[in-house]
């Protein structure tokens, strides 16, 4: 929502949004030091809250270097060591989101490093995948690295951006999967649907794509219109939509209906 209008939450509010969750993110562009990932973490913890709240919406986010700025270890490590000072901020639910941009070996050391810091302070996890033909490589890669953490609880742990080709992957491992609404690649609505159909509801969410590109913070609430044309329940519409976020997320300590 950093990089979203006020406009934005007003719609979001008539829409009966209840709930934010908001990935640490790139900011449309590289940032040059660790302190402006301090301002970031201070602008996710303590501004965003506040300006949800004047529209009945509370707030949450998760704290990371996303991937796309994480192939310098140096760097990367230079803004994880702020990620403890804000992890007892009660709108703060976990780690993420982390993952894999390009796939590289930088990328995945610093992944594992993240992981490290969900386990330490018993920590939900959002995983981002990479895009387009990437995509299936970079969630396998992920896949495998989590498998070598022997105390990680998989259903904490929630990997975003499915597509047709790697939910079940996901699915079959025991981790909840994010199915990410977006006009201009990851999943429209339709292709979503289409996957709840074939793979059911269970660890299945769906979320709404907002950042610098065109996307729209509306995607959930138009996606569950379409449901409602093909002919799915409201019971089977609010399961998805709300009670299995709600149910994953309540996972976090900080998190509350």
């Amino acid at each position: 929502m950093v990089s979203r209008t006020t406009d934005d939450y007003q719609k979001l509010a008539i829409a009966g949004c209840e709930i934010l969750c908001e990935p640490a993110f790139w900011a449309g562009f590289d940032r040059s030091s660790a302190q402006g990932f301090y301002d970031y973490f201070r602008q996710l913890t303590e501004y965003e809250p506040k300006r949800a709240e004047k529209f009945g919406i509370k707030h949450y986010c998760w704290l990371c270097i996303n991937p796309k700025e994480a192939d310098d270890p140096v760097f990367a490590r230079e803004v994880m060591s702020l990620i403890p000072d804000f992890l007892q901020r009660n709108t703060v639910l976990g780690i993420g989101e982390i993952g894999l941009n390009k796939n590289t070996r930088n990328e995945l050391t610093i992944f594992e490093e993240h992981v490290q810091i969900a386990l330490q302070y018993d920590l939900p996890i959002l995983i981002h995948t990479p895009h387009l033909e990437d995509k299936k490589k970079g969630t396998k890669l992920i896949l495998d690295a989590l498998a070598n953490f022997s105390s990680l609880q998989r259903e904490k742990v929630i990997i975003d951006h499915v597509e047709e080709h790697t939910a079940a992957m996901v699915l079959d491992q025991g981790y909840w999967a994010g199915m990410t609404l977006y006009p201009e690649s990851k999943c429209t609505p339709n292709r979503a649907i289409d996957m709840l159909e074939t793979l059911g509801s269970d660890r299945l969410w769906l979320n709404s794509a907002c950042d610098w590109g065109v996307s729209d913070p509306l995607a959930v609430p138009k996606c569950a219109l379409e449901m409602k044309k093909r002919e799915h329940s409201a019971a089977f519409i609010e399961e998805v939509c709300y009670h299995n976020p709600a149910r994953f997320l309540s996972q976090s300590k900080n998190f509350s209906l």
